[in-house]
């Protein structure tokens, strides 16, 4: 049976309450979980641990399994059994980091999008750095990019509320612009995830965002890539980290 995502329901849950499914091969599956799986939807893995009995074992990465469950892999399997009940708490700095830099994403890709037609081909986000790749022909991408970064900023200095909720498929995907990854789209379920910054962007996803714009601060490129004729990398990171 598929993993309840909690963080999907709330993306700023540290803590969370659940029950031991199965265990796994060096993990173990729960019935619910605030741990984001990586690199599933580009967001790399939360980390933290759980807590069983009175002892905390550590949770070195997750990952989403083809059934849908999301595995936990652990330091030590010996203390869990099916049906254990766990407390689940997850490495909240490392989260919010990666949640301010996936919102600047779907900004960011919205301005390509809209000026330039670019979609996004790729992409990585850390808590440290996030990549993306954009099909953009024009001969000075590197110019494009950086003024869609500026704007970006510019943006998300507005304050703008960041609303998450849910649709039903066909009415989701009637939706301009709603699907910005090149040749992908959103999985075959009867409700789609719609995250929207009212005037800016609407895209269906499954990940974690923070609620407010102005919580990103200011962004930077690092690095930019030429990865062939339609494929343009920039490497970004928050400011403070410069």
């Amino acid at each position: 049976m598929p993993t309840r995502l909690l963080y999907q329901e709330d993306s700023y849950l540290k803590e969370f309450a659940a029950r031991v499914e199965r265990v796994g091969d060096g993990f173990v599956v729960l019935d619910q979980t605030v741990f984001h799986p990586g690199p599933h939807g580009g967001l790399d893995t939360d980390t933290g641990y759980l807590v069983i009995n009175g002892e905390r074992v550590r949770v070195e990465r997750a990952s989403m399994l083809d059934n849908g469950e999301v595995a936990h892999y652990v330091g030590s399997l010996e203390p869990f059994t099916e049906g254990s009940l766990v407390r689940g708490v997850i490495d909240w700095d490392r989260r919010y980091r990666m949640m301010r830099l996936h919102t600047f994403s779907h900004i960011l890709a919205a301005i390509l999008y809209e000026k330039h037609g670019a979609l996004v081909t790729g992409g990585m986000i850390t808590p440290d750095y996030a990549k993306d790749d954009f099909s953009i022909e024009s001969s000075n991408w590197k110019e494009v990019i950086r003024e869609a970064f500026e704007e970006a900023n510019e943006v998300a200095a507005r304050c703008l509320e960041v609303k998450v909720y849910w649709l039903p498929r066909e009415e989701a995907l009637k939706i301009p612009g709603i699907v910005k990854l090149a040749g992908r789209l959103p999985p075959e379920v009867d409700r789609l995830r719609i995250v929207e910054i009212p005037g800016v962007d609407i895209q269906a996803d499954g990940g974690p965002h923070v609620k407010n714009t102005c919580e990103i601060g200011r962004v930077s490129v690092t690095k930019l890539e030429s990865k062939g004729r339609r494929r343009r990398r920039v490497y970004y990171t928050l400011a403070e980290d410069k």
